[in-house]
């Protein structure tokens, strides 16, 4: 098993010494900053392209480079640079504190050795030890796999990537640490075809693991779930749309959680006094079944970190407790804003931006229903559970998004398979509108990214099923 890098292999590694480090804090504080950070990153990603029974093409990816951002209280200058050597990670210092603007004197400190106690994704098996043919043996399995479960389905189109990235971070508190994140992604698509009828199905896990990813028994689940979706596809239909009750199923459901709702309690938003959740700490704002956390601690998960891209360890943060408004996700600028501590929620998409509060995973934790009681409690709506797209307006919560598989529920019972409707709602609202929670918890490890200020980040999302009493449904 490959353990978190060391900060002195780190060091080897980058070819650094934590004295060059100290050299190029000291220059980015020497206007009279407030603070400052390095964060150094070298990702290696290998990606295969794989479709009509063979691997289309293959290619690897090196990326490299180091940013450093000075901070005076709430401004920033951040410059980055593509050759990690001493003299230029201090030119890049200079660029970013003649950028700042500060009034505070800088008074070196002691390093600080930050530690990763419990390891989120432990590496088994390095990606370096494994070729593309190593891989492409599980994209013929589940390439073969979906085939023999259904002769109709054709044009299988398999994307795989792996990624691994190493990280070292120095801060002006002392604070240094090294990392070794792994990525594995792989999606699935297909088309189905029956007579006139045409369908077609997507699918993807993700995880922070190495070659240890490949299971034959994920890939038999996947190939088994794709083609169970083509299927329920190709006989779905359109209905009439309307305000109606509506049946989030749970999983994929939890997107609409993140999108429209979880940006709201970003602390940037809050302290910009963007977001329809500013001044609302400790107001009750849903019903009291509903807890709703962001979490970073999760073993193995796409959203987890050991540390965040400023030095802060993960952790679970509590946005929502039993109805009330209870937290926020914070960066340590935000955290400085409000005196608080900072969340473990500062994260970037690389060395070249500035980190800003994101998300990790966030779910709804269970509540006490059944999925049989919410659906006995709709006359007439539909039940969702399959997305492919939307739109949100960050802050207010706007959203609208497309479903691409569900039901009818007609007198309590789950009728007619539906598909291509878009669910249009306010999260705020929709929130309050929730009358039921579901026990049936699902973290969804699909290859979710998250967009936000030119920065995609991965994240990852749940929730258990849940009943929101009115929202419109786009159909017909």
């Amino acid at each position: 098993m490959e353990q978190a890098i060391s900060i002195n292999k780190a060091l080897d590694f980058f070819k650094l010494t934590i004295n060059d480090l100290q050299k190029a804090i000291s220059v980015a504080m020497s206007r009279k900053a407030t603070y400052a950070d390095i964060y150094i990153e070298y990702t290696t990603t290998n990606a295969i392209i794989y479709k009509e029974d063979k691997i289309d093409y293959a290619y690897e990816d090196i990326d490299s480079g180091a940013g450093i951002r000075v901070v005076s209280d709430e401004h920033s200058g951040y410059a980055y640079t593509e050759i990690i050597t001493p003299k230029d990670l201090i030119k890049a210092a200079n660029f970013a504190n003649k950028i700042s603007d500060g009034n505070i004197d800088f008074a070196p400190v002691n390093i600080n050795f930050l530690e990763i106690k419990n390891n989120r994704y432990p590496i088994l098996k390095s990606w370096d030890d494994y070729t593309t043919n190593d891989k492409s043996r599980y994209l013929d399995l589940l390439n073969s796999k979906i085939k023999n479960k259904d002769s109709n389905i054709s044009n299988i189109k398999i994307n795989f990537s792996n990624e691994t990235k190493k990280i070292l971070f120095i801060n002006s508190e002392g604070d240094i640490y090294a990392d070794i994140r792994p990525t594995a992604n792989l999606s699935v698509s297909c088309i189905i075809v029956d007579g006139e009828k045409t369908g077609d199905a997507n699918i993807s896990k993700s995880f922070l693991k190495g070659y240890e990813f490949f299971d034959e028994e994920m890939i038999e689940k996947m190939a088994k779930e794709l083609v169970d979706r083509a299927r329920l596809n190709i006989i779905s239909t359109k209905p009439q749309g309307g305000k109606m009750p509506v049946v989030m199923g749970c999983g994929e459901s939890g997107i609409l959680l993140h999108e429209a709702i979880g940006h709201t309690f970003e602390a940037d938003f809050i302290r910009k006094k963007t977001s329809v959740f500013c001044n609302q700490l400790g107001n009750k704002i849903c019903n009291s079944e509903i807890t709703i956390v962001d979490d970073g601690t999760i073993p193995f998960n796409r959203g987890s970190i050991n540390f965040d891209d400023e030095g802060v360890e993960g952790e679970k943060t509590h946005l929502i407790t039993n109805g009330v408004l209870t937290g926020f996700l914070h960066d340590r600028i935000s955290a400085r804003h409000f005196g608080v501590k900072p969340t473990g929620n500062g994260r970037r998409s690389s060395f070249r931006k500035e980190p800003i509060p994101r998300m990790r995973s966030t779910y709804m934790e269970n509540g006490n229903h059944s999925l049989e009681e919410m659906i006995a409690e709709v006359k007439k709506g539909v039940f969702v559970e399959s997305y492919s797209n939307g739109e949100v307006e960050i802050g207010a919560g706007n959203f609208t998004f497309y479903v691409k598989q569900g039901y009818m529920i007609e007198n309590g019972k789950l009728t007619t398979p539906i598909k291509d409707i878009n669910v249009i709602g306010n999260g705020p609202e929709a929130l309050a509108n929730i009358s039921m929670v579901g026990n049936d918890l699902e973290i969804s490890n699909a290859t979710w990214m998250c967009g936000k200020n030119g920065q995609n980040c991965p994240v990852s999302c749940g929730m258990p099923s849940v009943l929101v009493n009115n929202l419109t449904v786009g159909g017909e």
